[in-house]
This record gives C-alpha cells, sequence and structure tokens, in this order.
C-alpha cells in the first residue's frame, strides 16, 4: 500500500463549473479518511496544462489535448471531467467568412494545448497562422482586428453575439457529427506516482464533491462569483448547467470511448505523439 502524501496539491480553473465542482471539497463538506488536499490553486486551463507539463500538481484539471501528452506521468480520474453536446469550442470572426477563407488568415487560440487548439486542427489544418493568447482576450483581439478570427470557450459562447462577432463553426457540433461522440474538453488527472491508495481516493472525493453540489445547487454560488470571468447571474448558471453533467460524475462508457476516440483521431493527425493506452484510472476497488 502506497502511503498517501498530506497534503495533495490540487489545481482547477475558476470557471463556474470547476468552482462548482469543488466547492464542497475545497469548503470540507467532503472528504476522506486520511486524504487532505493543500488550498487550490486556480488558474486558467492552459496555465493548469503547463504546471502539469513541468509536474507541478498531485491532482489537476487538463485539457484533454494535455493529457494526451502526459499519459506517462498522469491517468485520468473517472470524475470531474466537462464533456458533452452543444458544449464545444466556438470558431467566431468579426465578418462572416467561409471555412476555406481561413488559410492564412491569423486565428487565435486559447492556449497550445487546449482541446480548442487540437479541435482546430482537426477541423481546419490548413490553418497555419495561430496566435496563442489568453481565452479572455480572444473576442478583443477579434474585434480590434488584432486577429483575424479566434476559437472562444468557456462562457465566451454564450457572449460573443455581443460583441457582434460571426460564427464560422460549433467545433462541438464538427466533432459530434465527425465521431458520434460527445465533445471531451477537459478532465481531472492525477500523478501516476501517488499510487493508487491516492488516485482513487482523490477520485472518490471529487466525485463526491459533484454530487454534493447537485444535492445544493445554490451553495456555491458566492464561491462561483468569487472567481467567474462572467459575473451575470445567468451566464454562470447556464455555463454550469451546460458543462457540469452526469459525465462529470461518472465518465461512464461512453464517457471513456469519447476520450480514447479523441486521443486515436489526434495521434492519427500527428497532433499528439503516441502513447499509452492505460490512459483510465478506472473505477476505484474500494
Amino acid at each position: 500500500m502506497n502511503r498517501l502524501p498530506a497534503p495533495l496539491s490540487l489545481g482547477f480553473s475558476p470557471c463556474p463549473n470547476d468552482t462548482f465542482i469543488f466547492h464542497a471539497l475545497v469548503h470540507g463538506l467532503v472528504g476522506r479518511p486520511g486524504l487532505r488536499f493543500a488550498p487550490p490553486l486556480l488558474a486558467d486551463v492552459e496555465t493548469l496544462n503547463e504546471w502539469a507539463m513541468a509536474g507541478r500538481l498531485h491532482v489537476t484539471k487538463l485539457s484533454f489535448h494535455a493529457l494526451g501528452h502526459l499519459l506517462d506521468d498522469y491517468v485520468l480520474l473517472d470524475a470531474g471531467s466537462a464533456l458533452g453536446r452543444g458544449c464545444g469550442p466556438l470558431l467566431v470572426a468579426g465578418n462572416p467568412l467561409a471555412v476555406d477563407d481561413l488559410a492564412g488568415k491569423r486565428v487565435a487560440i486559447p492556449g497550445r494545448y487546449t482541446t480548442a487548439a487540437m479541435l482546430l486542427r482537426l477541423f481546419a489544418p490548413h490553418c497555419e497562422k495561430l496566435v496563442v493568447m489568453g481565452f479572455e482576450q480572444i473576442m478583443p483581439a477579434i474585434a480590434a482586428g488584432t486577429v483575424d478570427a479566434g476559437v472562444i470557450i468557456h462562457e465566451s459562447r454564450f457572449t460573443y453575439r455581443q460583441h457582434g462577432l460571426e460564427l464560422i463553426q460549433d467545433l462541438g457540433s464538427w466533432w459530434e457529427a465527425e465521431s458520434g461522440h460527445p465533445i471531451p474538453l477537459g478532465g481531472i488527472a492525477a500523478k501516476r506516482s501517488l499510487g493508487e491508495e491516492a488516485i482513487f481516493g482523490a477520485q472518490e472525493v471529487i466525485r463526491d464533491s459533484v454530487r454534493w453540489g447537485g444535492r445544493h445547487p445554490d451553495a456555491s454560488r458566492a464561491y462561483i462569483r468569487q472567481h467567474a470571468q462572467e459575473l451575470d447571474e445567468q451566464v454562470t448558471r447556464d455555463h454550469v448547467g451546460l458543462y457540469v453533467n452526469a459525465f462529470s460524475e461518472q465518465l461512464g462508457g461512453e464517457g471513456r470511448a469519447a476520450v480514447a476516440e479523441f486521443l486515436r483521431r489526434g495521434r492519427e493527425a500527428g497532433v499528439l505523439p503516441a502513447g499509452r493506452d492505460d490512459w483510465f484510472a478506472a473505477l476505484s476497488p474500494v
């Protein structure tokens, strides 16, 4: 039996779905004997991806694109993921554009290792002038003409029309039509070096936190608003409603199949390296 590190370091994003999911865990409303977490580090998902590349955190939110680069060091947990239908990144521009018109255009992506970046490369491999920037900077950059188009994520899918932007392609809908699977956006991964006891313990306490949030949907409201980029109450509610679902509690066969297909297509396209297939922590044996 592995000895549990105490406490485990934890990272997740300030987006409403993550703060909703982790609210109960962070505030001590759920827990497991012998398992303790340090105060969490909140950062945008690309920063979390980069920290994982450096092996900084024991348990962390990751883009599924980043996970495909990190399988020697991290394993995906069964709880806490963001998958679904009708919730993928959007490719938008200041003016109507055909997909073929994107060749030679400056297209902003919200981080090199985000799922949004990988989806764009799968959908439009002719887009080669990619500009990496923070997700909150993309819509203003398009409006200012700094870039010609961009892939937006998180709350931006609810507000891009208010910025006068035009939808070119819903990349999540494209993925669903092409693959038949829900789109895997991000998940919670744990360091393999922790050993099974800590990995499964973290997995189950995160599942407990998701379930607690589902039973007390308004309890996390202040915590969500404390960290959200968009403070409109309806936008944050819509965000949680879209990204926190049954897959967040348990991936299940459908969720695991979606992740497996995402990794397979990424490897086939040369976006992801060849990697190990034991990417999933499986269900807890305890």
